[in-house]
């Protein structure tokens, strides 16, 4: 995997069971090994969780599928985004489209986001920016650390994550597009995630702490037997800065393809945008 960085930017787990003492019975001791990986993996939650992010990093890399969901009041809206991910170098790109107007009449075109150690990227962001620009986003400058501004929640943000986790129930095996994984359940704690992240996501998860309207962040994630995360989905509470209404974000993250080439070239100076962005 060749990683190519250009331009500026201000800055495996293996789930493993325990050995089985077997009888001189082949089906009881089959049996009792499915019972004590079923047994370990629930006592081992946190622990499974917690290296989660490390696993990605052994991984290298991989393609992600993210869908946001947001709900206040009688109004709901989904963002999507699709791209790639370095986990080590921490570089992203991700195409992300937006819903259409709720009259149904006006398309938006997708907007390119790029994320990278305490920056987000995006072109195409809207009125105000020409159309060459990008616009660069200090994301510890961000009262939600940039898990729900983009539109899509950081892949490695949403890894990190569950480093916050204080306590976690194993639900069973499943699998996501073919692949068998672990079902786990709980609630991340912003607070503790910001304390134990890399030092590009301590300060953003920090702000998001503060910022949501709780720091607790319930979870739904998705092991392999590697201990990569194939799935996570986060629901978020926020308050909207205007209305001071709560909005309700459910995001989910999908990863696939471990180990693909992921090229991303941050934008040089002179491209990005540093006039006024028009209200929205």
């Amino acid at each position: 995997m060749v990683v190519r960085r250009h331009g500026r930017v201000g800055a495996a787990v293996v789930t493993t069971v325990g050995l089985l003492v077997c009888g001189t019975s082949v089906t009881g001791c089959a049996g009792g090994g499915a019972a004590a990986e079923e047994a370990r993996s629930g006592t081992d939650a946190v622990e499974v969780l917690h290296r989660a992010a490390a696993a990605l990093v052994h991984a290298g890399s991989s393609k992600a599928r993210t869908s946001m969901e947001m709900a206040t009041g009688g109004t709901r809206v989904t963002i999507r985004g699709e791209g790639v991910y370095d986990y080590r170098d921490r570089l992203g790109r991700l195409q992300v489209t937006l819903p259409k107007d709720p009259a149904g009449t006006e398309e938006h075109r997708p907007i390119t986001e790029l994320l990278a150690p305490g920056a987000l990227f995006m072109k195409n962001r809207g009125a105000g920016v020409p159309a060459d620009k990008w616009v660069r986003v200090d994301t510890a400058t961000l009262s939600d650390g940039n898990l729900v501004t983009g539109g899509v929640t950081d892949p490695w943000a949403a890894a990190e994550l569950l480093r916050g986790v204080r306590s976690a129930t194993y639900v069973g095996r499943t699998e996501i597009a073919g692949t068998s994984v672990r079902h786990y359940r709980g609630v991340a704690d912003l607070g503790l995630a910001a304390r134990s992240a890399s030092a590009a996501n301590r300060e953003p998860l920090q702000a998001a702490a503060k910022g949501f309207a709780t720091a607790e962040v319930p979870f739904d994630a998705y092991i392999d037997d590697q201990g990569r995360i194939r799935k996570v989905r986060h629901r978020f509470s926020f308050v909207n800065g205007r209305q001071k209404t709560a909005v309700a974000v459910a995001s989910t993250t999908l990863l696939y393809d471990f180990g693909v080439p992921v090229d991303v070239r941050l934008p040089e100076a002179g491209d990005i945008f540093v006039g006024r962005i028009a209200e929205q």
